[in-house]
């Protein structure tokens, strides 16, 4: 894990992850989309992970929200553009099978062991994500991580999707915990970014060796794995991790 670009200000009592890309990989669709559409798996995996993310963001800053749509519609329009942006034939049954498998996808191999490590050490557990309570129930069964978090939060809840602040302000109100004992754990820049800035200590895992955003904020503490979450300073967790 690198140097932080400060010691953490108080101790760690909690920690919430993102969900997309943190503890289940939104890419492991590409497996099935390069079975149905040979040659575009990869391709379609990445603009569909893109295009949703800028759904989620058109649908909270136009009208102040006037246009939400849960996070598994978005995920279903965004799959259908990408689709035809790319001059695929997504037939119902491919559609279906698609989003069957990103209902379902596959978890980083770390996360249990992570999050039996901080649930032995007192430390709160949670997700909080952009994923509705259906979807996110379904992904935290599937990746055996039932019994492992204390909240698992969705921004449904309010209609906003991260980066607004609004969303972040889940992760206080539902721990009980001051935002600055709480470290929040992304694999997206911009998410560990907004968490920043709204104040979390924060923990990018960089695991594709990516830069930062550019925007003059680093995260409090960059990794490479889930693991690292084991390592922060702070939080009185013994040196071996999971």
């Amino acid at each position: 894990m690198e140097k932080p670009r400060a010691l953490a200000p108080v101790p760690i009592r909690g920690v919430l992850f993102d969900a997309y890309g943190t503890l289940f990989d939104v890419y492991s669709v590409g497996l099935l989309a390069e079975q149905l559409f040979p040659g575009q798996g990869q391709t379609l995996g990445l603009l569909w992970r893109d295009k949703q993310i800028e759904y989620t963001r058109l649908v909270t800053t136009c009208n102040d929200g006037a246009h939400y749509q849960p996070f598994w519609d978005l995920t279903r329009s965004s799959l259908r553009y990408v689709c035809k942006r790319l001059a695929l034939d997504l037939t119902p049954e491919r559609e279906q099978r698609l989003m069957n498998q990103y209902r379902h996808l596959s978890a980083f191999p770390e996360n249990k062991g992570v999050l039996q490590a901080l649930k032995k050490r007192g430390i709160v557990t949670g997700i909080l994500s952009n994923g509705d309570p259906s979807m996110l129930d379904v992904a935290v069964k599937s990746g055996g991580l039932e019994g492992l978090l204390d909240h698992v939060i969705s921004v449904d809840s309010i209609r906003k999707y991260k980066t607004h602040p609004d969303a972040y302000a889940l992760g206080p109100q539902h721990t009980g915990l001051d935002v600055r004992q709480i470290a929040f754990v992304s694999c997206n820049g911009w998410d560990a970014l907004a968490a920043t800035w709204y104040g979390y200590q924060t923990l990018w895992i960089n695991r594709y060796q990516l830069p930062f955003e550019e925007l003059g904020t680093a995260p409090t503490y960059t990794g490479s794995s889930l693991r690292d979450v084991l390592t922060l300073p702070g939080m009185n967790l013994p040196g071996a991790a999971a």
